[in-house]
């Protein structure tokens, strides 16, 4: 049993100034060098082993780049105004469909790398006007700003690390 939070168990409060801004970016910046430094010595055997319906730690790796695009559209959807942010897939069917764990763990952070540098480019040009409105969660019905969506990018990336981490320690318990 994980002692980590279930993610849609989660509940996020945004009453944090939007001057937060550039440590929430640095810590998006910093995912993929996380991830490079806590895989770095992961046998592939642990990368790839699966525990019944729960993912691997590969594929938790794999479905951070899967939803790289959510992040990207809810971005976009700041900019362009649109009336709430695009909906997730809620079955992580990409990520299920993917075959993370057929793929070298570089491959995958390689691409999670570029991707998560084309959502900070495009978040660093977004209009200061069109990005303090507010757009609802499309699951939570929670009124988000950027700043909002960015740091639940920054802790959707952290429940997973969270998650990896705890997967290494119980296997190096058994």
């Amino acid at each position: 049993m994980s002692a980590v939070v279930r993610w849609f168990e989660r509940r996020f409060e945004f009453s944090f100034p939007a001057t937060l801004y550039p440590s929430v970016r640095v810590r998006l910046q910093g995912t993929p060098a996380r991830l490079e430094e806590m895989l770095r010595d992961c046998p592939r055997e642990l990368l790839v082993r699966e525990a019944g319906d729960q993912w691997s730690i590969q594929e938790h790796v794999g479905h951070l780049l899967d939803l790289e695009p959510l992040w990207m559209a809810r971005i976009e959807d700041f900019v362009a105004g649109h009336a709430e942010l695009t909906a997730a897939d809620l079955t992580n069917r990409k990520t299920h469909e993917a075959g993370h764990n057929s793929k070298s763990l570089g491959e995958i952070v390689d691409g999670f790398r570029q991707a998560r540098a084309g959502l900070l480019e495009l978040a660093d040009r977004a209009d200061p006007v069109r990005i303090t409105r507010t757009l609802p969660h499309p699951r939570m019905r929670t009124p988000m700003r950027l700043i909002d969506h960015l740091y639940f990018v920054a802790e959707h990336d952290d429940h997973h690390l969270a998650r990896m981490w705890e997967m290494m320690r119980q296997s190096s318990r058994s």
